[in-house]
């Protein structure tokens, strides 16, 4: 049996339940409520309607276990919900709900947190290094890091329905396979604009300053690719920043 076509209006409310996936977080389901709550629009439309035993054994499956990143979570969204239109054996719905959990955590953590959230971090404070107001720096922030992670989830919800339990090939697309990558290439480029425009935008225009300050990026870019990746970003990050406390502190 074929999933039938989703109604616009149970998609939009399946996209806008999406944003509170997460409200509902326990330690015994995790996100499971939630990932019930974007789901039952789309159980509405099964044979008997909103209260049938369908809609009732179909929302209790939705409620158990699940664990995802979230904005990643509307591919698993889409492709239960064209499970249980379609029919699909109930031992094939639970295996799928538990054998997601892994693969979407994974990939949505490389491509948002440690991917765009970087990138959108690093282009803001371009913005503040080449003079921006502060309120500017924060809307542009906030402008494209929710429109990046607002297009991943209609393109999870999207590609979720259209493939349903073969999802995993929806895994494989160029945007989850290279785009961990490619903005990780963008997060080093910005990174390597940014920052001396941020300490030339903090210091002035003391050029004895920034040359100190140009020649120790270059320094550390050379001892960080002796490193070959062996040492991690975030104690990096903690080193510098007590370095920079303490000269603050001495001066």
């Amino acid at each position: 049996m074929t999933a039938p076509r989703l109604p616009v209006r149970t998609r939009a409310a399946m996209f806008l339940r999406l944003l509170a996936v997460q409200g509902a977080w326990n330690y015994e389901t995790l996100m499971g409520n939630g990932i019930a709550f974007a789901v039952e629009p789309a159980l509405r439309l099964l044979p008997g309607g909103r209260g049938g035993d369908r809609y009732r054994a179909a929302i209790a499956r939705q409620n158990g276990y699940f664990n995802a990143n979230p904005y990643l979570a509307g591919l698993a969204v889409g492709a239960l919900a064209n499970a249980e239109l379609s029919g699909d054996p109930t031992d094939r719905i639970e295996r799928f709900h538990t054998a997601c959990c892994g693969p979407l955590g994974s990939v949505g953590d490389r491509l948002v947190w440690a991917g765009w959230l970087p990138a959108c971090s690093l282009l803001a404070l371009m913005a503040f290094g080449l003079g921006m107001r502060p309120a500017g720096v924060v809307l542009l922030f906030l402008g494209t890091y929710n429109i990046g992670t607002m297009a991943l989830r209609y393109w999870g919800l999207h590609a979720g329905y259209r493939e349903g339990l073969r999802v995993a090939s929806a895994l494989g697309a160029p945007l989850l396979r290279q785009g961990p990558a490619q903005v990780a290439r963008a997060s080093a480029l910005l990174a390597g604009i940014a920052i001396p425009l941020a300490v030339r935008g903090v210091i002035g225009p003391a050029h004895e300053a920034l040359e100190i300050v140009f020649a120790a990026a270059a320094v550390g870019a050379v001892i960080l690719a002796r490193f070959n990746g062996r040492v991690e970003g975030w104690r990096l990050a903690v080193v510098a920043l007590a370095l920079f406390i303490l000269i603050s502190v001495v001066r």
